[in-house]
């Protein structure tokens, strides 16, 4: 996963080994007229490395400055020192940016700029930005344009989804920061107390300063009867400077982001970019501007970012007594779990509350149909909720199929970061014709949480499991009660329903336990890992849970696995099974039980020799085959306890395997 940090001080004297310090550890929680670069493939700890043993005089202290790092996940190019960013626009360093997510015309560009005598280093998307940027400039040379007036005409020649940061030596001392479809956040830090805490957004035009500002509201279609009341209008005030209370400019550092565990141990003060916001920080000020890509159009009304407190600790972030931080995400789902379900959930009484969705019941019991949309293991989890929801459409299919979405529709977006772009588009288009959108998201102020009408938090904590092993684990069972939730409060008002509620909130209860005595099995999981799958290239799963067992063993150990579902067996499937094949069959016993051991019945006739994931006390198991056994529940929630030995499973197989050592990863920080 890419991360980008930036950090400027302004009256606030750092040296530079403090500094270095500061990029470094900002890059590890993610996973200035004289320019300085460091460049690493690989870990953190190598970037540290190669600056210990650079001859660059650490004790320089600068009161001012502006400094930029960033990992990068490979996208464009293979992992090597060139391709890391920050990427220059020339030899002389005028122009350099970090950039997060994907240029889409940047073929097209490249192309353009080689015309015009441009030599390109890289085979990265982000380095047509950084040469772009600079013939932009250069082609004005009799009217020099602002920092922020440059990079509002390259954004205006940029397709895809983004985040970008731009420093250069033309303008020292002075960042330029921009989003499209990426998060990014802005971290603010002062010895005193801020006077304000919003900033307010700048448009141009004389009016600019006179206007009332009115809160975003949640964008609808202009058909929609969803809107919620206007909020009352508040007067606009200069947030810009931040000055004290006494009214002079004060010492303020600002940390830049694209993921808050990045910054919290520096600050808890952030205000999150909105897409098409360009921040531009000099001197100690915050500005805010708007891209409109029309400058024809008129002016929107304009709008404040509020700066909010991040509600996460350190702790949270910390590895602690793991070695791993997905093993850490692993073991603690329990609590995620619980907490999930904290203030949520009266198991004497039977009563599910979700306040979030509380003023919406009514319209979502009314709805013709309720249609999920995710990507990745959100989308995973929605599917594994097809026991009692069944409409559940991978976000970049809803859109590429343009699926028929009606004002009578619900549509509930689950995404954990509340940024994945395919999800955020999809939510849009379904905004645009009126269907009622409810998000399901960990993020707090993420843009799914903000753009949807209504929604659920699911409290799992900060997710830093990214490169040992690009995978979330923690989340999924939150993601999966939340949803489950939502069924159990939508049947509230179903009489016929409360038999089958009230086993599932007898289930709920019961839950944390079980994923701790299963969490029980990490040994046996190990051994199982070194030994029987220890060589193994490929492997085939099936059964309840199937889905998302293949794909985290897929993305954590890079090992070929696939989900079949039982039923399909002979339908094509069967004929990669032989002795050679590893396979994971999952016979927990639900309604599906004896389907299941027909399937097992099918391979074992092949000579297959499959490892069997069923419940504790199932006596029909054959002797002599290898199982994990799990505690029995409610049939809809036995699902969740079967993927937590898989998650176990692929991280021993990733640790076997030695995965950290072939992840595509690169790191870099530049400072002045």
């Amino acid at each position: 996963m890419c991360g980008i940090f930036g950090y400027c001080n302004f009256l606030k004297e750092k040296d530079r080994k403090e500094i270095l310090e500061i990029l470094c550890t900002g890059l590890a929680r993610q996973d200035q007229g004289e320019i300085v670069f460091f460049k690493e493939v690989g870990k953190v700890a190598g970037l540290r490395q190669r600056i210990a043993e650079s001859s660059i005089d650490t004790t320089k202290s600068m009161i001012s400055q502006v400094s930029i790092a960033h990992t990068r996940w490979a996208t464009h190019g293979p992992p090597s020192v060139l391709n890391c960013h920050p990427l220059r626009s020339d030899v002389n360093n005028e122009f350099i940016v970090v950039h997060n997510g994907i240029v889409t015309n940047a073929t097209a560009l490249r192309q353009v700029l080689q015309k015009r005598g441009f030599k390109f280093e890289s085979e990265t998307d982000t380095e047509a930005v950084a040469k772009l940027t600079k013939y932009v400039y250069d082609s004005r040379p009799d009217k020099r344009m602002t920092f922020t007036a440059l990079v509002k005409t390259v954004l205006k020649e940029l397709e895809g989804s983004f985040a970008l940061v731009f420093k250069s030596i033309h303008f020292p001392n002075e960042i330029v920061t921009a989003r499209r479809g990426s998060p990014l956040l802005i971290g603010v830090k002062t010895d005193k107390k801020l006077k304000v805490d919003f900033v307010d957004v700048e448009f141009s035009g004389a009016d600019a300063d006179t206007k009332a500002v009115e809160s975003l509201a949640v964008p609808t279609s202009p058909t929609s009867r969803l809107a919620p009341p206007s909020l009352p209008k508040m007067s606009r005030r200069r947030s810009r400077n931040f000055m004290s209370e006494d009214g002079m400019p004060q010492p303020i550092e600002f940390f830049i982001a694209s993921d808050a565990s990045a910054i919290v141990e520096h600050t808890k003060r952030v205000l999150y970019l909105e897409d098409d916001d360009i921040a531009h920080i000099a001197e100690g000020q915050l500005h805010i501007h708007r891209l409109r890509r029309d400058e024809s159009t008129t002016a929107e009304t304009p709008a404040i970012r509020n700066i909010e407190t991040l509600e996460i600790e350190i702790a949270e972030i910390m590895k602690g007594k793991f070695d791993h931080f997905m093993q850490k995400e692993i073991y603690e789902q329990p609590e995620s779990v619980v907490n999930t379900m904290r203030g949520r959930v009266n198991f004497d009484d039977y009563k599910i509350t979700l306040g979030g969705l509380r003023a919406y019941l009514h319209i979502m019991r009314r709805g013709r149909r309720i249609v999920f949309c995710a990507c990745g293991t959100s989308y995973h989890s929605a599917l594994a909720t097809r026991a009692i929801f069944e409409d559940v459409e991978l976000a970049s299919d809803f859109l590429d199929r343009k699926t028929p979405i009606f004002r009578d529709d619900i549509c509930v977006f689950v995404s954990q970061s509340g940024e994945t772009a395919d999800t955020i588009l999809a939510l849009r288009y379904c905004l645009e014709r009126g269907a009622l959108c409810v998000g399901v998201v960990n993020t707090v102020g993420s843009t799914i949480s903000r753009e949807t009408h209504c929604g659920i938090h699911i409290n799992a904590g900060p997710e830093v499991g990214r490169c040992v092993y690009q995978a979330s684990c923690r989340h999924i069972p939150s993601q999966y009660i939340a949803l489950m939730l939502m069924a159990l409060q939508l049947s509230e008002d179903r009489i016929s329903f409360t038999e089958r509620r009230n086993q599932i909130i007898d289930g709920l209860r019961a839950l944390p336990a079980q994923i701790k005595s299963v969490l029980e099995n990490d040994k046996s999981l190990r051994e199982l890992a070194n030994s029987l799958l220890a060589n193994s290239r490929s492997l085939l799963l099936m059964g309840r849970g199937y889905q998302s067992g293949a794909l985290k063993i897929k993305e954590i150990s890079y090992m070929h696995s696939e989900g079949i579902l039982a039923g399909e067996l002979k339908h094509g499937p069967l004929a990669l099974i032989d002795e050679n094949m590893p396979v994971i069959i999952i016979m927990t016993q639900d309604s599906l039980y004896p389907k299941v051991q027909s399937a097992f019945e099918q391979i074992t006739a092949r000579k297959a020799h499959p490892i069997v994931v069923c419940n504790e006390g199932d006596t029909g198991i054959k002797a002599g085959v290898k199982t994990i056994r799990v505690p029995p529940t409610v049939d809809c929630l036995q699902g969740l306890l079967n993927i937590i030995p898989l998650q176990l499973l692929s991280y021993h197989l990733a640790i076997k395997n030695r995965v950290r050592r072939r992840l595509p990863t690169q790191l870099s920080v530049t400072t002045e």
